[in-house]
């Protein structure tokens, strides 16, 4: 890989600027803060990528976001993975343009540099031309250093970065969690859809971990579901916390009886479930089958934002990729099970459809109320957002971690002391 360029001089005193109960606005709003953001922040941590099932066969990739770098991950002829920078060695063209797919190489569209599927410069055109001037061996594509945790690829332009597991922290345990609502089966990306809203990306961190606003903001959701459906979502007065799990990690836990999806599958089976129930039963599933995917279908009781860019947030893989100070693009990944029966992974895409699909209650509300919160933030001069809410009633996790109730800030407060104590390194 090759060496980054020197990170440019600090441009604010982020000291003052993040106080333990608030942030200054310009955060969301000022170029050049965005500008080092990209520098000191995603160039310098662990970067989700997308998740292995994304890229299963020989020839399989996808292209992702790392700050402002376009990179590839791929699966080789070896089924080995890859993180790829997409930059042709040769004038820098990017070298692959589709969302995901499968090929057999990678070859730039400019001069017809041909890449293998492990970033080597297989090809280039009139090699005579070449000759005693470079070696091909030289100029693969760039390789990322990469690792993986329960079928989740982060990636990083920092060589001597700490581990994965180790920047994860208390992060593991919930992520461990989330992955059991495959229903007993592989966890499995079943499709995700893209948008873009007028705002910082910031303001999506901050979302994940906000359990205050889903009852004003998505008041039409809770409308459109069942009463038993509508008690399951009233969630903020009841036993819920958020946790502070380290390296601007935290979760926010609103349904606590459904954190661990192989518990208590002799509960009874909630009535808007019944259906897919019997559907699951007459294909010959055992009872104990029928209760673990029943149970695992509507997801976890939590969101997990795992520090810069990625949430596993109840069902779905939510990833932020920023575009600029005032854009961001937000990928809603919808998850199943990978050889889970058809009716279980259809009932999953319609629950992610309802909520979050781009026709569905939730996420035009969010996106709508992150545009407010973008424009009004260049209202006035020196003023700043609150983040104090349960600030002073907070308590000690059994994992030995700060944490506050379900619609506190903790999360919000945990993410920003890691983004200063990066910005100020």
């Amino acid at each position: 890989m090759t060496d980054m360029i020197d990170i440019k001089p600090v441009v604010a005193d982020y000291d003052s600027m993040i106080k333990p109960d608030k942030v200054h606005s310009s955060l969301y709003s000022n170029p050049e803060i965005y500008e080092e953001e990209l520098d000191k922040i995603f160039n310098n941590t662990w970067v989700w990528v997308g998740h292995e099932s994304e890229v299963p066969d020989v020839g399989s990739y996808k292209t992702a976001m790392i700050g402002r770098h376009s990179v590839i991950v791929s699966r080789d002829r070896k089924k080995n993975l890859h993180v790829l920078l997409n930059r042709c060695r040769h004038r820098a063209a990017t070298v692959c343009e589709g969302k995901k797919g499968k090929t057999k190489s990678f070859m730039c569209p400019y001069h017809g540099w041909g890449y293998s599927l492990d970033g080597a410069l297989r090809a280039v055109p009139k090699p005579e031309e070449y000759e005693g001037v470079f070696d091909k061996s030289e100029y693969p594509l760039v390789s990322l250093r990469f690792e993986t945790y329960q079928g989740l690829i982060f990636a990083t332009f920092k060589e001597d970065l700490e581990p994965l597991e180790d920047f994860l922290g208390g992060a593991k345990k919930w992520i461990d969690l989330f992955i059991k609502q495959g229903g007993g089966y592989p966890l499995k990306v079943l499709g995700d859809h893209r948008f873009r809203f007028p705002g910082n990306w910031k303001i999506q961190l901050e979302n994940t971990t906000d359990a205050y606003h889903f009852p004003i903001v998505h008041k039409s959701f809770v409308s459109s579901v069942d009463d038993q459906t509508a008690e399951v979502f009233d969630f903020l007065d009841g036993e819920g916390f958020v946790e502070d799990l380290g390296n601007g990690h935290s979760v926010m836990v609103m349904i606590p009886e459904l954190v661990d999806l192989e518990e208590d599958l002799d509960a009874p089976i909630p009535e808007r479930f019944q259906a897919l129930a019997e559907e699951l039963a007459a294909e010959g599933h055992s009872d104990l089958e029928v209760r673990r995917l029943v149970r695992a279908v509507g997801g976890s009781g939590f969101n997990l934002n795992l520090f810069p860019n990625v949430a596993c947030s109840m069902a779905f893989f939510r990833t932020l990729v920023p575009i600029s100070v005032n854009e961001t693009e937000i990928h809603h990944v919808a998850l199943g099970g990978e050889g889970a029966p058809a009716a279980f992974n259809q009932m999953r895409i319609r629950l992610h459809e309802h909520f979050q699909g781009p026709m569905g209650f939730g996420t035009p509300d969010d996106a709508e109320a992150w545009e407010r919160v973008q424009k009004g933030s260049h209202a006035g001069t020196e003023e700043w957002i609150l983040l104090n809410r349960g600030q002073e009633n907070l308590s000690t996790s059994p994992d030995g971690n700060v944490a506050g109730a379900v619609c506190s800030e903790t999360g919000m407060r945990a993410a920003y002391q890691q983004w200063k104590k990066m910005m100020t390194a």
